[in-house]
């Protein structure tokens, strides 16, 4: 049987299988972790620990947050583009996302995210697989040749 898509980007389709198995797979460990604790610690204590995880994250990811934006606008304030700390901010969103999604597993995700070292190594790793995708660097024996294409957004040229 052919394999059949909307879309015939192939890039876009492997995204496509990676975010249904996703869809698919996190909710079914999700319930499989909150049956489990239900059976150990019962079921009030399981949904407090829930209600308790939101919470704490809510607190948590509000204080990273205020701190990110500050960094966002030092940076600016400095002339620096802040590329890292804006794919921070994004991390975070994700990270708020997971830990407002009822169940234990995406909770852990979305701590590890709200910890600073991890998340800046994530964005930096985010950042040099943006810019590696985008430029083209050879190396020959005269030295690194970099292909790249500029755009000028001036109407001087």
């Amino acid at each position: 049987m052919p394999d059949t898509c909307c879309c015939s980007d192939p890039e876009a389709h492997s995204l496509f299988k990676i975010l249904f198995l996703l869809f698919l797979i996190v909710p079914i460990v999700e319930i499989a972790i909150l049956i489990e604790i239900g059976r150990v610690f019962g079921v009030s204590y399981t949904i407090l620990l829930v209600i308790g995880t939101a919470a704490l994250g809510a607190a948590l990811f509000r204080i990273e947050g205020l701190s990110t934006l500050a960094r966002v606008q030092q940076q600016m304030d400095r002339g620096i583009l802040p590329a890292t700390e804006l794919l921070e901010g994004l991390l975070l969103l994700i990270s708020g996302a997971l830990l407002l999604t009822p169940g234990f597993f995406t909770d852990v995700i979305g701590f590890l995210i709200l910890v600073p070292g991890i998340r800046s190594k994530i964005a930096q790793s985010l950042l040099v697989q943006l810019i590696q995708s985008k430029v083209d660097i050879k190396q020959t024996s005269e030295g690194n040749i970099i292909e790249g294409e500029w755009k000028s957004d001036s109407k001087e040229d």
